[in-house]
């Protein structure tokens, strides 16, 4: 390594973080694996809900044909993402299928059957990044049904609209890569560090931020010196900010902490407190967009673990089946012990290899007993190792005491919602305690409750409607009869009086004849 190079991977100007631990990596398993562009599966699975927000609505019929790059499903509300179709062929069915979620459920779901064409239809209108506005940019992520990529999975035009409600000044590019095992964001960026670069400016644009940070752990040298040669993009100045190799250096509100040491309050956003954090692979998507109107249909994925006979890094289709993309790299070794989709840290298990490839699936894990820590569990012996490790500040020991007791609401008072998931402190608990596994149950079985609060508490506001509404209705009958009533009484009122009238006048007339 050169001094020039080795000058550059040393972390500087950081601001600690809390907790966190330090797992082992296992990244040469694909680091060095460039990325190869997987063949058209057989089948293309489309979930129309692959972020977060509400489902998209289809627009196509069993039957249909369908082009590459063509929407067959269109975002539904202000949270929600176009669906495109990743390759041409036939759709086989608009139904439900199981989805890539540890619940299994299955959800709604476009088949496609490929014709092996690859025939693109009309590619999104040709847009200039240096003459676009912002809301140009935002919208042209949004046609493009563009996602976090990192995990998350959030609509990336709503985040690119943060500049009109927040007062911005940074946009830090997410390279960490903290997970274990995953390489997808390094070869991403040793393959196309100026198209991510190309793509971060694209996106600063549109926030109107005066900085770029990217930000990359230190155990990936090559994609730090990549990044470094392309620093300057549509009058940006981008900035490489090497990190220490900790995890959970990747989540957003730790990056933000330990590169400008500003703390997001619980729950809160970092646009609050001026910055926005954007996947390396989100930019990249960016970039294919603008420059050249595509819509989001791939991404890259690792494919890792002693279970896998050819772990490798892909370019994989949205949709591919999961069975496919391990097919192609060898199949499975049949000593895998647990399949996982992301990392082994926040991964989730796949209960199905026929579920899809989603865009915000970064890798598929295929471990082995060597690599699980499968442990019994013991008593917690309440050595504070799981709050030394916790990120976000919480204590974990006694978030899992009270959750024990069933006491999910004194769990959520001493922070079970600020929790993050990272797996932390499960990895630092020496009784081997599924700690964050009982947590992620006790966060459901909560927002159930919540739920059944909320449904009773709509229950009776609508029978409280139904009443008012009935009494509303039996008042304005009460009111119409009375109504009645007293126009039937003037009536007769009024007929008497003409009655009597009649009367009088008769009299004279019956004296005269007399």
């Amino acid at each position: 390594m050169s001094i020039s190079l080795a000058h550059l991977l040393k972390p500087r100007g950081l601001f600690a973080l809390k907790g966190g631990v330090h797992p082992q990596g296992r990244k040469f398993l694909t680091a060095d694996a460039p990325v190869q562009t997987m063949p058209l599966p057989s089948l293309i699975r489309l979930p129309l809900r692959q972020h977060i927000g509400a489902q998209a609505e289809p627009l196509v019929n069993r039957g249909d044909d369908v082009l590459k790059g063509q929407l067959v499903a269109k975002a539904r509300g202000p949270i929600s993402a176009n669906v495109h179709a990743p390759t041409s062929g036939r759709v086989l069915a608009v139904g439900h299928f199981t989805a890539p979620h540890p619940s299994g459920l299955p959800v709604p779901t476009i088949t496609i059957r490929p014709d092996g064409e690859d025939r693109w239809g009309p590619r999104l209108p040709a847009l200039h990044p240096e003459d676009a506005t912002p809301e140009d940019i935002a919208r042209r992520a949004a046609d493009a049904g563009i996602v976090g990529m990192g995990g998350a999975g959030f609509p990336a035009a709503v985040k690119l609209n943060l500049g009109k409600k927040y007062d911005l000044d940074l946009l830090i590019i997410n390279c960490a890569e903290c997970e274990p095992y995953l390489t997808c964001d390094d070869r991403l960026i040793r393959e196309h560090a100026e198209e991510v670069a190309d793509g971060a400016a694209i996106m600063a644009k549109a926030l109107g931020v005066s900085r770029i940070v990217v930000g990359i752990e230190a155990n990936k040298p090559e994609a730090i010196s990549a990044i470094s040669q392309f620093t300057h993009r549509l009058g940006f100045q981008i900035e490489v900010q090497v990190l220490p190799t900790q995890y959970p250096m990747g989540s957003g509100n730790h990056l933000v902490k330990a590169i400008t040491g500003r703390e997001t309050p619980a729950r809160a956003l970092s646009a609050e407190l001026g910055v926005i954090v954007h996947n390396a692979a989100t930019a990249h998507a960016v970039h294919l967009a603008m420059r050249y109107g595509e819509p989001s249909l791939s991404r890259i994925v690792t494919i890792s673990g002693r279970g896998v006979k050819a772990p490798a890094n892909l370019r994989v289709l949205i949709g591919t089946p999961l069975n496919e993309v391990l097919d192609h790299c060898g199949g499975l070794t049949g000593a895998e012990e647990q399949l996982l989709l992301g990392g082994p840290m926040m991964g989730q298990p796949i209960r199905s290899l026929r579920v899809p490839v989603i865009k915000s699936t970064s890798g598929v894990l295929a471990l082995t007993k060597s690599e699980l820590r499968r442990a019994e569990a013991k008593p917690c012996i309440r050595c504070g190792s799981c709050v030394r490790a916790c990120p976000s500040g919480l204590a974990p020991f006694e978030m899992n005491a009270r959750i024990q007791s069933d006491d999910l609401e004194g769990a959520s008072e001493i922070g079970l919602l600020d929790c993050i998931s990272c797996g932390c402190c499960t990895f630092a608990c020496p009784s081997n305690i599924p700690l964050v596994q009982g947590f992620s149950f006790a966060k459901g079985k909560l927002a159930e409750k919540q739920s059944q609060a909320h449904q009773r508490e709509e229950t009776k506001r609508l029978a409280a409607a139904r009443t008012a509404r009935e009494e509303a209705i039996a008042e304005a009958k009460r009111a119409a009869m009375a109504k009645r009533k007293a126009m039937m009484a003037e009536k007769k009122r009024k007929e008497a009086e003409a009655k009597a009238a009649e009367d009088a006048a008769a009299q004279p007339a019956e004296a005269a004849d007399q």
